[in-house]
């Protein structure tokens, strides 16, 4: 059995014309992620009625709070609810059990 992890799902969508700047401050963002302790990685998706989802990992809850609570994502946080997001939901899920194939 694999070590435990925390799983992030953060569905959201953007307020129009919002696209360019928000790809410029989203990298922002992810650049500083992938510096944090604990960190395991990040993925970012958009589907074609817009909605995105990005699914981050990071190896323990003390981890993902102290990236929760960084100052810089704290701000973007903001930004996020009064710049660029029509609606977002987060979900927090801690992982059970996992299963991989590579062929």
């Amino acid at each position: 059995m694999s070590a435990k992890r925390y799983v992030i799902v953060f569905r959201s969508r953007l307020r129009p014309g919002v696209e360019a700047d928000y790809a410029v401050r989203g990298g922002e963002i992810f650049a500083l992620a992938e510096k944090m302790p604990g960190y395991l990685g990040i993925k970012d998706f958009v589907a074609d009625d817009g909605e995105r989802v990005a699914i981050a990992e990071f190896d323990t809850a003390e981890h993902l709070r102290a990236w929760r609570e960084h100052p810089e994502h704290a701000k973007a946080q903001e930004e996020g609810r009064q710049r660029y997001y029509s609606e977002y939901s987060v979900q927090v899920c801690v992982l059970e059990r996992e299963s991989i194939f590579k062929a």
